[in-house]
């Protein structure tokens, strides 16, 4: 069994998994590319980054 369309939640075809369809998949490129979509940053507190780091 394969997981639903993430776009319109119909069961997803092989061709264009794991969307259901070509416009569910360019659905899916629109909204990464006007930036609906968003992956968020780590805070990297590694690094001497720090403006009132002591040396």
């Amino acid at each position: 069994m394969s997981a639903p369309c993430p776009v319109c939640k119909k069961p997803s075809t092989p061709e264009y998994r794991p969307f259901c369809s070509k416009r569910c998949a360019d659905v899916d490129l629109q909204r990464w590319l006007s930036n609906r979509y968003a992956i968020p940053a780590a805070d990297d507190d590694s690094g001497p980054d720090e403006e009132n780091s002591e040396d």
